[in-house]
């Protein structure tokens, strides 16, 4: 089952976020009842006056705090993610509410098909989209995923191999790769 990539900015009343502890530090995650729609490195303390920003401009709600056990798409959410820190998930199965432009939509499909452990470039994307010149498009869409990790934008390195820019600092994509190849490694 792939993630539901919902098209679109359909407005809705409300959306509702929590926060979940992580090895790479404190995660805000929000969610819709279509899906979850961003995930923000940093708890609420830090990044919510932003995201309630965010949610009112681009997505037409309010954002209220929901008690995780009440909301399924949270809970669900959380637990993968849990399972992914703790190297037993490979692939997220979610329910998800992106909004984009059908470019950044694409490459966001695309990331999703990086094999966990696994890691590609920015000329490998746009080659996966049938737009092999767009390389510098595809690090825009890179560079807007609002949910990473479940979006595996940390599997995506420069032309030479090296780490590049990552939303959540370059120790955090580090550990994530690591985190993937040492889970990967022990599965053999």
């Amino acid at each position: 089952m792939e993630p539901n990539v919902k098209r679109g900015r359909e407005a809705e009343p409300d959306m509702r976020w929590t926060e979940i502890d992580s090895p790479i530090g404190p995660l805000t995650l929000c969610a819709t009842d279509e899906g979850l729609c961003r995930i923000d490195f940093g708890g609420w303390e830090t990044r919510g006056e932003g995201l309630s920003d965010w949610a009112a401009r681009r997505r037409g709600h309010r954002l209220r705090q929901s008690p995780d056990d009440k909301d399924p798409v949270l809970r669900e959410a959380k637990r993968q993610l849990s399972d992914y820190f703790l190297g037993n998930l490979t692939r997220f199965r979610l329910p998800l509410a992106l909004a984009g432009t059908p470019f950044q939509l694409r490459v966001w499909e695309a990331l999703t098909q990086v094999p966990y452990g696994a890691t590609a470039s920015y000329k490998d994307i746009a080659e996966a989209i049938g737009q092999p010149k767009a390389v510098r498009a595809v690090g825009g869409a890179n560079n807007r995923n609002v949910l990473p990790i479940i979006v595996p934008c940390h599997r995506i390195v420069g032309a030479g191999g090296g780490l590049v820019g990552y939303a959540g600092g370059l120790p955090a994509k580090e550990k994530l790769l690591e985190l993937e190849r040492a889970a990967d490694a022990s599965r053999r």
